[in-house]
This record gives C-alpha cells, structure tokens and sequence, in this order.
C-alpha cells in the first residue's frame, strides 16, 4: 500500500519530488520498525500502540521535534489515504500527539548589509558577475522559493507589465511585481547573457551555469554564501534567508500581512504570521527607548 500512497502523492495531489520523497522515506523507516520490533508485515496493520513506540524510538535516538513532527504528519497522511480507501476502518493515529517545538524567529539580514551585499561595484561587469548579483537581487526582491528561481525561464518575465510568473509548491502560480530598479538590472542582465548565449531563446533558463545549462541548489547556494559571507552579521547563510529578509523588511515598513502572504505564495497567514514576531521585536524596541514611561 506504501506503493499506492506514493502513486497518490504524485499523480493525484501533484505533490513536489521532494515531499514525495520524503513521505516514502518515513513510510519505509516505519516499516522496517514495526517488522523488526513487532513482527508486522504491513504497516496498515499497525495500532496506536506500534506507532507510539516508533515516536519513542526517535525521540530516543536524538532526533529533532521538528523531524519526528514531520514523520508523524507523514504517518496520519498515510492512514487517511488507507481510511478514505477502505483499506482500514479505524485510524491508529487518531489520538496520536505532535511533540512540542521550541519557537525560533526566523533569521534575516538586516537592511543596511542588505545595501552592501546590492551594492553594484560589489559584482563584476561580466556574465558571472551580472547573473551572480541578479541571484542576490531577485531572490531578495520578490521573496522567491530556491526551487522557483532555478524554474524561472527568461518567457516567465514581463518587463512590460513589471511583473514575473512564477510556478510555487503543488503547481500554482502566482504573479509578483517587480522594482523599476529591478527591471532596468534585469535589462542589463540579459544583455550579456545574450551576448554569452546568442542562440538562448525565450523558453532558456533565467539563471544559468556559465556553460549556459540549468542552474542547481548547490550552484545557488554557494552564489548566495559567498556574498553574504562578505557582508553579513548572520549565522545562516542559505538562499532562504533572503526570502526571509524579503518578508520581514516588508512587514517592517507596514506592509499588509495579506499582501505578503501573497507575495511568498503561502496557503495561509499562519505560514506568514511568523515573520510578524520579527516586527514586533521591532516595535518593542522602538517603544522602549521613545516611551516616556517604557
């Protein structure tokens, strides 16, 4: 049945190869737990009980909260998938509980390093220079996902309308504005991007290796470390900081929390809400050094 699930993962709910990946990963751990420890052929037919132990099991073993939240949010998708299928009538991990996550803020780069790291002297005049800074640039600007910069192809962009398509998690689409300053780099950019790859056309990648193929996570992340490690006071220096940034420096200038929530492409506010605690710190550091009776 695991075969089955992994089927409806990726043809039905058109989930990402990762996520797919992922949950058929935590599915096959489970099982060989349950077969070794209990003696079970089938997952299907393990209780509340057998899954507890497995919970145990990780907890002992030094995983994360996060990890094991995450295997136990793959083993209660998997038992709806065996109810709603008939293949079970009761779901073992009914009263099963999510372990509790310590809070962390997520980290993002102050705006002042941000300055520094766009400052245009800082990139060469060349392509590797240009697409290097466009990396930085974009990722920062619009709050893009690593997976959705590496999709971007240069049809996706609408210099007319200062806007940029981009395909999200689960295929959706969504639009995203771009700076006036955004467009004119963009424009040189793709000057000598053409001038490196006069036959590249519409349909070819926006961001690119220098042999011209498509670019890759390790490509982009060591594009995004090398800059920031120049520039910024942060511990985390991942692409995903810079989406980070994005969100929290809107909200910083009083962005609408809906607004940005759009922008980064969440389901819902409470995948947003958390860039919030960040302005809050904020607002509480203001309030504390101008209030009178602070």
């Amino acid at each position: 049945m695991i075969n089955s699930f992994v089927n409806y993962l990726e043809y039905e709910k058109r989930s990402s190869p990762h996520t797919v990946e992922a949950y058929e990963r935590d599915l096959r751990q489970f099982e060989d737990f349950v077969k070794l420890s209990f003696e079970l052929n089938q997952i299907s037919e393990a209780s509340h009980s057998e899954i507890r132990a497995w919970v145990i099991d990780l907890v002992e073993q030094g995983l994360s909260s996060t990890s094991v939240n995450r295997k136990i949010a793959t083993l209660r998708s998997y038992y709806k998938f065996l109810l709603r299928t008939e293949v079970i009538t009761q779901d073992p991990t009914y009263k099963l509980k999510s372990l509790k996550n310590p809070k962390k803020l997520p980290e993002f780069v102050q705006e002042n390093s941000i300055a520094s790291v766009l400052e245009e002297s800082v990139y060469d005049s060349g392509f590797e220079g240009q697409r290097d800074r466009m990396v930085m640039e974009f990722l920062y600007l619009t709050g893009v996902r690593l997976s959705e910069l590496i999709g971007l192809k240069w049809e996706d962009i609408h210099l007319g309308q200062e806007q940029v398509k981009v395909l999200g998690k689960r295929k959706k689409e969504r639009i995203i504005p771009i700076t006036k300053g955004l467009k004119q780099n963009i424009l040189s950019y793709q000057k000598v991007f053409e001038e490196r790859f006069p036959k590249a056309g519409q349909s070819h990648y926006f961001i690119v290796s220098n042999s011209g193929s498509k670019s890759y996570p390790m490509m982009i992340y060591r594009i995004v470390r090398k800059y920031l490690d120049r520039f910024a006071q942060t511990s985390k220096r991942s692409p995903h900081i810079l989406r980070h940034t994005f969100a929290t420096h809107l909200l910083n200038k009083g962005a609408d929390l809906n607004a940005v929530k759009d922008l980064l492409g969440h389901a819902n506010l409470a995948a947003t809400q958390v860039y919030t605690h960040n302005s809050m710190e904020k607002l509480k550091a203001v309030f504390e050094q101008a209030h009178p009776k602070a």
